[in-house]
């Protein structure tokens, strides 16, 4: 017998048919893995939560946080090492004692009992960023002329000490500074070889109670104890106290400038006989 079906039919019953096979098709359960969160047994109080996070600002350092870039304070200047002279002067007339740090900040200390005088080792200090200290007696009953000298001696004599051999020094110097209407031009040279070449023109006899005549007088003194080629020059000025103060300033930028190191020389000394001495 032969069976006939339409095609209708036969579409119509393998539609049924997938229709009931999709859903006999059992179902694939996917299982998962969870793990309980097991409870704290020491619950943290708000204070301690809140000393954890104190202490995590503290120690934690990543560059997600700011970092401190302040540099470390310099040392102090009686800590610092530097090239440093110490001389003491001792006669009938003067009891002098002077220090001074080449490498210093400006720090200083002087006691003349010549105020003017005073006034002056300052601008050395300040202006050269040296480590200046002082300390004389002298015969000041008589007049400001020996303690004037002897502080200038034992100062050229502690420069000299402090210098050593002047290994890698830049040597010269050369500064002018101006004070209101003054105008006053140093050159150095820290040859070794005393010189002194002075051209100030000071209109007053003195300045408080000061002698002006002493300032080439300590110039020519701390000159021949040092072994230094010193020029000074007065470009202009007319008040007393404007010129010998552009002195000390001009000098002591010029001295700075001169003990000062050149990179380049690689602690050489400055000189093509390759010494530099006090002759």
């Amino acid at each position: 017998m032969e069976l006939s079906i339409s095609s209708r039919l036969l579409n119509t019953s393998s539609a049924a048919a997938a229709t009931a096979l999709l859903k006999s098709k059992p179902r694939v359960h996917h299982r998962h893995t969870s793990i309980p969160l097991l409870p704290l047994k020491h619950p943290f109080s708000p204070l301690t939560l809140k000393q954890m996070s104190s202490n995590s600002q503290a120690t934690l350092s990543c560059s997600s946080l700011p970092q401190n870039n302040t540099p470390p304070a310099p040392s102090s200047p009686s800590t610092a090492s530097g090239r440093i002279g110490e001389v003491k002067r001792v006669t009938k007339e003067t009891n002098v004692w002077v220090k001074i740090n080449l490498d210093g900040t400006g720090v200083v200390n002087s006691s003349t009992s010549i105020p003017f005088l005073d006034h002056m080792l300052d601008q050395l200090a300040s202006h050269g960023l040296f480590d200046v200290h002082v300390k004389a007696t002298g015969d000041i009953h008589i007049d400001d002329h020996h303690t004037n000298e002897d502080v200038a001696l034992a100062l050229g004599t502690a420069l000299l000490q402090s210098l050593g051999d002047r290994k890698g020094i830049n040597r010269f110097g050369d500064f002018s500074a101006p004070l209101d209407e003054a105008l006053i031009h140093v050159s150095l040279d820290l040859s070794g070889r005393p010189h002194l070449s002075y051209d100030l023109n000071i209109p007053t006899a003195r300045v408080g109670t000061y002698d002006t005549q002493l300032v080439e007088h300590f110039f020519q003194s701390l000159v021949n104890t040092s072994g230094m080629t010193l020029h000074i020059r007065q470009l202009a000025g007319k008040n007393s106290h404007h010129i010998i103060e552009a002195t000390f300033k001009a000098f002591a930028r010029a001295l700075r400038q001169a003990t000062e190191y050149d990179p380049r020389r690689l602690g050489t000394i400055p000189s093509s006989k390759g010494v530099l001495s006090r002759s």
